[in-house]
């Protein structure tokens, strides 16, 4: 506001009386109103909270005004235990200034009121009151755990009660902070009422660092429900890895940082039992699985029970990358698995030592469905980037350069 650069002219003054003495007053700095410290302004400013109360409605909008004559309003912060800052206007006489968003519930405010008087000398007024605590809360789960992951690896939140209207999806949005270093352009994506994924444009960049918290706590999401408080993460990113698995060709491709290390034959889904096609991103590795054909629905003649080893899974129906010794013939010839992308048992030991949780595995040229976005794992990466987009509450019917890197990392406005 125009008035800061006055505030800061009276640290300035104050310092330079302190440094030349008795010369600083051939300036008339004795006379300015400015170089004396703020006084007490707590008769001549109203504020419709109680200080030191009973907790107020949070719902209640803050009003400050000021009532001595003469007297203006020059600047008035309210911040909560959280360090968020309460968004008001100022009217333009400097009489009233009110609050332009719903404070927090269950938190402690601090409101200070900068003044002048007539003769343009600060003065000041402090004041503290609580916020009465939701009784109908949302709790925010976000994920993956804290820890190292592939440069696929989408974020998530799942929340305990679903979200609907676009204004209160907006506040959700604006309250799960992700930040990365390097700075990417991302966005979060409705994948319904409850569950939310956030993905960058392209991958993660290798070796970079995200962090994902919620600064939802206290907020009004709706007239009856506020944001609970969550535990924060931090994702260290590794190498750029990905694994290509033509399944026409019968052969996979691993990639590391853009550079190809290895090339594996292997074998895909047979007629009827097809790989999908598209992007996945790895959810986990088992040294040993017992694979069965029942339990994924396959009986009768194409029923299975077997021990399978190095097995990493892309898909939660059943999905894997593992050794396969008993098709080594068909491997780099053939398609004569149910589904998964089978290997020799050395190769399968190479793969799943330089895999990891979040790296991409993709498959093309398979006769097989595409892989679905969500659902059966992360197929996050197979949504276009406008169309990702237009999951967002915030984003959504915006121009795709909008807000190309800070949109990524969303603020609340509390």
């Amino acid at each position: 506001m125009k008035h800061s650069p006055r505030l800061w002219t009276v640290v300035s003054s104050s310092v330079l009386v302190a440094s030349l003495g008795a010369g600083a007053t051939a300036c008339g700095s004795g006379d300015n109103p400015l170089s004396a410290r703020p006084y007490d302004a707590g008769d001549q400013v109203a504020i419709n909270q109680p200080s030191g109360g009973r907790p107020v409605d949070p719902k209640r909008p803050l009003e400050v005004t000021a009532k001595g004559h003469g007297t203006r309003i020059t600047d008035v912060t309210a911040v909560d235990t959280h360090g968020r800052r309460l968004a008001g206007e100022l009217s333009a006489k400097g009489d009233r200034w009110h609050s332009t968003a719903s404070m927090a519930a269950g938190t402690r405010y601090t409101v200070t009121v900068s003044t002048e008087n007539q003769r343009g000398a600060p003065g000041q007024r402090t004041m503290t009151f609580d916020t009465t605590p939701s009784k109908s809360l949302l709790q925010v789960k976000l994920g993956p755990p804290t820890g190292k992951y592939g440069v696929g690896q989408p974020l998530t939140a799942e929340l305990s009660e679903p979200v609907k209207t676009k204004a209160a999806r907006a506040v959700v949005e604006r309250g799960l902070v992700v930040e990365s270093s390097p700075g990417v352009e991302g966005a979060w994506y409705w994948v319904d009422d409850k569950t939310l994924h956030y993905r960058p444009k392209d991958y993660w960049p290798a070796h970079s660092t995200v962090s994902l918290r919620s600064n939802l706590e206290g907020v009004r999401i709706t007239d009856n429900l506020n944001g609970a408080g969550s535990k924060p993460l931090k994702l260290e990113i590794g190498d750029r890895v990905e694994a290509i698995t033509d399944a026409a060709a019968h052969s996979l491709t691993f990639k590391r940082n853009g550079e190809v290390i290895n090339t594996i034959p292997v074998t895909t889904g047979k007629p009827g039992f097809s790989t999908r096609n598209g992007v996945k991103v790895v959810l986990g590795k088992q040294y040993f699985v017992r694979m069965r054909g029942d339990t994924v629905g396959i009986s009768g003649s194409e029923n299975y029970d077997l021990p399978v080893y190095y097995a990493t899974r892309v898909t939660w129906s059943g999905e894997y990358v593992h050794a396969a010794p008993w098709s080594v013939g068909s491997q780099g010839y053939e398609n004569v698995s149910h589904g998964c992308t089978g290997m020799s048992t050395g190769n399968a030991a190479w793969f799943f030592e330089n895999i990891t949780e979040g790296d991409v595995v993709k498959v093309i040229n398979s006769i097989g469905e595409d892989m679905t976005p969500f659902g059966n794992g992360f197929g996050d990466w197979n949504v276009d980037w406008k169309d990702w987009r237009q999951g967002s509450a915030l984003l959504k019917g915006t121009p795709v350069h909008h807000n190309p890197v800070e949109q990524a990392r969303l603020r609340p406005q509390v």
